[in-house]
């Protein structure tokens, strides 16, 4: 029986890889030149790149579990860890504003969603809801979110068109967002970290919780590895067909894409589980978990970073496109120099989570 007092090697190293992960999709050597699957899809359909953030949000949910579990058995007040929450939630949302005005500071032309304010959004109602409801309680919020976001996309008309439509732009979720969301949008008329997808975006944190929770319920380490892969995989099945008639789609957030989605963390939660916490096979594991220590910290760093490896120029070209430039002139496909890239990038971002990791320094965003 592994001991529950010790944190989970397998969560630890996923949280990291996750990051690692996003800087390879978010960082190519070369817009013009990427793997399909290193591509956000255009619309409809999943890819890679498309599971990375509910991949994370469903592992920030197992964390909550974690975190705030252990900070209850010991008496931490209610009211201290909505404080805590709350300000951890604005913090994480004021970097991502910081990093929105990067580099030019053009507050006349701001967007006020992103990858971080989503994460900070989701964290935040996320651990309130953790802290006021049972297992249960949490299984049906996330049954009812879903199938209620299912319903009103697809039986509210967009205003303006008179029927429903789930194309890019002229949705009921582009609509919300061009009466109620302020600043710029990614797409001009739509934003893909849009004001509706954030119910859905939830339960991909609430579906972490429930693995949390299994996690430190008192059933054998097999049985949890049982429950999550049976979990996963019925998860995925149910998502794959209700697809067929609400198409899996990230920048929509899709019912469909959070079952899959969720689904599929499950599995990767429960092999991970049994490979690393149970069989005890740690090799390889340790740059996720320097990466996750610091996860936020390290997906901030990297933008910083981008300035000057993707937006300075030498001799009038930037650093991504001279080192694209000259593999593919050794013979190199351009898609192979740019995830090459995207992986030095990486690299060069692992020295300062490895430095923050050796000096015990957890920047807590």
């Amino acid at each position: 029986m592994i001991n529950q007092t010790k944190r989970l090697i397998s969560l630890d190293a996923l949280r990291g890889f996750t990051i690692a992960a996003m800087i390879v999709v978010n960082y190519p050597g070369s817009e013009d030149s990427v793997y399909f699957t290193l591509r956000h899809t255009v619309w409809n359909g999943l890819s890679f790149t498309d599971q990375v953030a509910p991949y994370f949000l469903y592992f920030v949910g197992a964390s909550i579990v974690f975190a705030y579990s252990k900070r209850v058995a010991e008496g931490v007040p209610r009211s201290t860890l909505y404080k805590k929450i709350f300000f951890r939630s604005l913090k994480i949302f004021a970097v991502g504003m910081f990093l929105n005005l990067m580099p030019d500071f053009d507050f006349h032309n701001i967007r006020w969603t992103g990858t971080l304010h989503r994460i900070a959004i989701v964290f935040f109602i996320s651990a309130v809801l953790y802290l006021n409801t049972n297992w249960k309680q949490q299984a049906w919020i996330a049954a009812v979110l879903l199938v209620g976001y299912w319903l009103a996309l697809t039986c509210i008309p967009t205003p303006g068109i008179g029927k429903v439509m789930l194309e890019p732009g002229i949705n009921i979720v582009a609509w919300v967002d061009s009466k109620y969301l302020p600043g710029r949008m990614w797409r001009g008329t739509w934003d893909p970290e849009s004001v509706l997808t954030n119910i859905t975006s939830v339960v991909s944190c609430i579906t972490g919780m429930l693995a949390g929770r299994l996690m430190l319920s008192d059933k054998s380490p097999n049985e949890k590895v049982n429950f999550l892969m049976t979990a996963g995989v019925f998860s995925a099945i149910l998502g794959y067909f209700w697809g067929l008639v609400f198409p899996v789609n990230e920048n929509l957030w899709t019912s469909s894409f959070v079952l899959v989605t969720s689904g599929f963390a499950s599995l990767l939660f429960g092999a991970f589980y049994f490979l690393v916490d149970i069989k005890g096979k740690v090799r390889g594991t340790k740059p996720g978990i320097i990466f996750g220590a610091n996860a936020i910290a390290i997906y901030f760093l990297a933008d910083v970073w981008a300035l000057i490896f993707y937006e300075t120029k030498f001799s009038g070209t930037s650093l991504n496109t001279k080192f694209v430039d000259a593999l593919s002139q050794a013979g190199a496909d351009q898609r192979l120099a740019s995830l090459i890239y995207a992986l030095i990038f990486v690299g060069i971002n692992f020295i300062p989570a490895w430095i923050l990791y050796k000096k015990k320094i957890f920047i807590k965003l």
